[in-house]
């Protein structure tokens, strides 16, 4: 079994070496990048990696960042040009963690009928500001059980889903989803989580919102949408970007040691190790192991996977709303065409 995963990048420097080392040696036989004009490190680190035949790179200048496109044009590559047997459409700061054995082995135990897997993704906060690097840093993430339902938050409980090649496949924005897709979702089972680490350092997030703000464009059924379209939180930190206040949002997202140790105290975080524990290990040139879980594990991975239900249910009532919103303007905004025309034609035949 062939597995290669998909990455899109631009200005990644501070994540994508750790990211690299870490997937090539948890399962993944290739990667292919798409790196969208970046102008720090990280096309140094991207030729390092290529030299060594198991990344292969594709430029694309700065400017409109076309996520679904580029992505797609990834997976079909996958399935056409590099063997593929399953497709892993990744973020630099998505980091995917098997539970148990090895990406491979995980896949390898998903039945022939099955071709989309969903996992978890776990959020990981920002924490410290030195000169550390992020996976010493960030050892603490939100637990699903805090109650996290704001539209603008980063850190909402989410699933990514990875699948079997396909030359045809169209990946919708996020790789949350794969587009009018023949494979049938293997549902309530979630083999692999996803450690996510979005915001790392106020001068990460500030390059962020920048990116944002300044190269985003996509596209929805064929109609143009620019900068600040997609998720709430990437409007708050466009607007941040271009008023620069990107260290102010920061600094809202993140936490002082008092906010921290409440917030380990109510439950609503929890230490986890993992990752920094693998680039570690990947430093002294060590293996990566992945346990597998306990009982004890396993039952309350159910119970976070039952919040992440719930969540997904709070989804669907506020797109609902959101729906029976816009109808009702439909509506209302037709009555109001029907009785102007109306009164123009019963001015027009008492004119008569």
């Amino acid at each position: 079994m062939r597995l290669v995963m998909t990455l899109l990048v631009r200005d990644e420097e501070d994540v994508l070496e750790s990211h690299l080392s870490f997937h090539l040696n948890a399962g993944v036989d290739a990667v292919i990048v798409t790196d969208n004009g970046s102008v720090d490190g990280t096309a140094e680190i991207l030729d390092r990696f290529a030299h060594d035949g198991a990344v292969h790179v594709i430029h694309e200048p700065a400017g409109a960042f076309r996520q679904r496109a580029w992505v797609t044009r990834m997976a079909r590559l996958a399935a056409t040009d590099f063997g593929a047997d399953w497709v892993i459409n990744s973020d630099a700061d998505e980091f995917w963690w098997p539970r148990g054995g090895s990406l491979k082995d995980v896949l390898d135990a998903i039945p022939g009928r099955y071709g989309i897997v969903q996992a978890f993704v776990r959020h990981f906060v920002p924490s410290g500001d030195g000169d550390d690097a992020f996976a010493e840093r960030m050892v603490y993430r939100l637990s699903p059980e805090a109650p996290v339902n704001d539209p603008t938050s980063p850190w909402r409980p989410f699933r990514k889903v990875l699948h079997r090649a396909d030359p045809t496949s169209d990946v919708i924005e996020g790789s949350h989803a794969l587009r009018d897709s023949s494979f049938r979702p293997l549902r309530g089972w979630y083999p692999i989580e996803v450690l996510h680490f979005p915001i790392r350092s106020p001068a990460q997030f500030a390059r962020k919102g920048a990116v944002w703000a300044s190269a985003v464009e996509k596209y929805y059924g064929g109609a143009r949408v620019l900068p600040g379209a997609g998720t709430a939180y990437h409007a708050l930190a466009h607007r941040a970007a271009e008023g620069g206040r990107s260290d102010q949002y920061y600094a809202s997202l993140a936490l002082d040691d008092a906010e921290r140790e409440q917030a380990l105290d109510e439950g609503v975080l929890q230490v986890d190790t993992r990752l920094r524990d693998a680039v570690r290990a990947l430093g002294k040139g060590e293996q990566l192991s992945f346990p597998r879980p306990g009982v004890a594990d396993d039952a309350r991975f159910a119970v976070d996977a039952a919040v992440l239900g719930e969540a997904d249910v709070i989804r669907a009532q506020r797109r609902l709303d959101e729906l029976e919103q816009r109808l009702a303007d439909v509506e209302g905004n037709l009555g109001i065409r029907v009785e102007r025309r109306l009164r123009a034609l019963v001015r027009r035949r008492r004119a008569t």
